[in-house]
């Protein structure tokens, strides 16, 4: 008992600093808002429309000259092994009969379900902020769509800048004659560029997704460090979680033939989590700053 009456002794002299503050509301936030809760509401949403997406992706590509399933299957590098296995068998199918009718379903559901996963973000980044007033219909709806299709474009130049990095740096270097000195500059602005779109639309994402109130002005440089936190969070949880799987997970001896699909759950999981996480670290910042302003 001693030392725990110690220990609050020591945080009660902290309980005015900016940090403590940050700290607490952070906390509390993670706790009130229920966070895991909705990130498993995300991933349900996400789940849905990586399917849809996967199909108006892979039609674009196949009316393209690199439509090869060789260079396909690399999207699915950054994945671990069992659902590596799992979605190639779709993206097959997906290459072998491939349509206009698709590429439409595709778009389609693309949104619908993309704009349904986006939605959720907003009510947890309005609860983030403590935002109680609440958008029409059509409004949070035309925000969710547009923020899909944003999030689908720079979707597409991360996967693009990690496939086809090489060959688009291969093409640039033909056309300028760079030398070897520029090649490992491209190499790295080829990890520099998908991380600093996935900052931008995050950052984006965590501005406008609160309901406009009297007294509530969110900067765009006030949303960068959730941002950051969501992306390279992101980027670092699924390397960490790919590598384990691969070398200790062996989740096809437990679930069977269902151990890849699992997989895909958790890790679309953990991508929930740090989006969140990003909007709560950003309201714990907005509170923090508004304190200093009284």
């Amino acid at each position: 008992m001693n030392k725990l009456e110690n220990l609050k002794k020591k945080l009660n002299k902290h309980r005015d600093k900016n940090w403590f503050i940050f700290l607490d509301k952070l906390l509390h936030g993670i706790l009130e808002d229920e966070v895991p809760a909705v990130g498993g509401q995300l991933t349900y949403f996400l789940i849905l429309s990586i399917f849809p997406f996967l199909i108006f992706f892979l039609n674009i590509l196949s009316y393209t000259s690199i439509a090869q399933e060789e260079i396909l299957e690399n999207f699915l590098i950054v994945l671990p092994t069992e659902t590596q296995i799992l979605l190639k068998g779709i993206v097959r199918e997906i290459v072998g009969y491939s349509s206009e009718t698709l590429l439409s379903l595709g778009i389609i559901l693309s949104l619908w379900t993309g704009s349904l996963g986006i939605t959720a973000i907003i009510r947890a980044v309005n609860k983030a902020y403590d935002v109680e007033k609440r958008r029409p219909y059509w409004k949070l709806k035309g925000l969710a769509i547009i923020f899909t299709i944003a999030l689908a474009f720079v979707l597409i130049i991360v996967l693009s800048m990690l496939v086809f990095g090489e060959i688009i740096g291969q093409k640039i270097f033909a056309i300028f004659g760079a030398t070897h000195i520029f090649y490992h500059i491209w190499e790295f602005f080829r990890i520099i560029i998908p991380v600093f779109s996935m900052v931008i639309i995050f950052a984006l994402l965590y501005k406008f997704s609160p309901t406009p109130e009297e007294g509530l002005d969110i900067k765009l440089k006030d949303t960068i460090p959730g941002a950051l936190f969501a992306a390279i969070g992101w980027i670092i949880t699924s390397m960490i979680f790919s590598f384990y799987v691969n070398n200790f997970g062996n989740y096809s001896k437990t679930y069977g033939s269902l151990g890849g699909i699992i997989i895909l759950l958790i890790w679309l999981y953990i991508a929930s989590i740090m989006i969140i996480l990003g909007g709560e670290i950003n309201g714990a910042y907005a509170y923090v700053k508004k304190n200093n302003e009284k």
